[in-house]
């Protein structure tokens, strides 16, 4: 999970560059395209073909919708908000997985877990600060929106992760999702589609790199643990965004941005930490609770 991490921030830069010229669809095209192009030469020349079968297609177009509408929403975002603040905003994802796991995969979430993730959506208050919206000129709130409609379309598709992978290879479902995606979202662009410029070729190969490894490194995280222990180490693209921001855009986060984040981030952590006490528990009922 954080090597996922590691290079969806490298890939989330360069949408962030290219969404400048291109729409947030045709960027959300391109982006699974040249993914998905990379996983054919391995595919090839292991001949594995047959690991592709889908299973539960149903579940795999579902899964493909919510990844249409979580990339369109990302990259409107990103393109109008800092790496930071989109990410501050999305990492409200761990918290939503929890929560939305007890209704959807039926697992049990404790007290102190609830407490925590209304805790963390406090903190998400604390980065929009919509109380001073009109006063300072805050950031779009169309922009914060789009990243909540992303994060929301994230949480759910995590959890889709956990019951396709119980009869799919991690192969497939990526094989699938980006294909899926690559087509609607492509369908979807084609009224507004521009030619892609010369320069831009190399940007677009090291996006589909670094998309292909971080979505097989991403579901394999969530298709070997449950979603209340992996989603919190998404934390750690809070600092690569920091630093790109700063590197490439000059950009240094506010104070209520890290505010705001630490009280996210503090969540999550409570979130893990009260897994593990019930994890153990379950190993060793006869112990005390740490």
């Amino acid at each position: 999970m954080v090597s996922a991490v590691f290079v969806f921030a490298i890939m989330d830069s360069l949408l962030k560059r290219l969404s400048g010229h291109y729409g947030a669809l045709q960027v959300s095209c391109l982006r699974c395209l040249s993914s998905w192009l990379f996983l054919l030469p391995p595919i090839i020349g292991r001949r594995t073909w047959t690991t592709l079968r889908p299973r539960h297609a149903s579940l795999h177009l579902f899964r493909a919708l919510l990844g249409m509408g979580m990339l369109a929403s990302f990259v409107f975002a990103v393109h109008r908000l800092s790496l930071a603040q989109t990410y501050s905003l999305f990492l409200a994802a761990p918290l939503l997985m929890t929560a939305l796991s007890v209704p959807i995969l039926g697992e049990t979430v404790t007290a102190r877990r609830w407490l925590a993730i209304a805790a963390g959506l406090g903190g998400v208050l604390v980065i929009l600060q919509p109380w001073n919206h009109g006063a300072n000129g805050a950031f779009s709130m169309a922009a914060a929106g789009a990243a909540a409609l992303a994060t929301l379309c994230y949480s759910v598709s995590a959890l889709t992760v956990r019951a396709l992978g119980r009869t799919n290879s991690s192969m497939s479902m990526v094989f699938w999702y980006l294909l899926l995606v690559a087509i609607g979202c492509g369908a979807l662009a084609l009224g507004d589609w521009r030619p892609i410029r010369a320069s831009d070729w190399g940007w677009w190969i090291a996006i589909g790199l670094t998309g292909a490894l971080g979505q097989l490194w991403l579901t394999n995280a969530f298709r070997r643990a449950p979603p209340s222990v992996v989603g919190p180490f998404e934390y750690t693209a809070l600092l690569w965004a920091f630093g790109i921001d700063w590197i490439f855009w000059s950009a240094t986060p506010s104070l209520s941005l890290i505010a705001g984040a630490c009280v996210v981030i503090v969540s999550g952590i409570v979130v893990i930490l009260d897994e593990h006490r019930l994890s153990r528990l379950a190993l060793n009922p006869a112990s005390p609770p740490p």
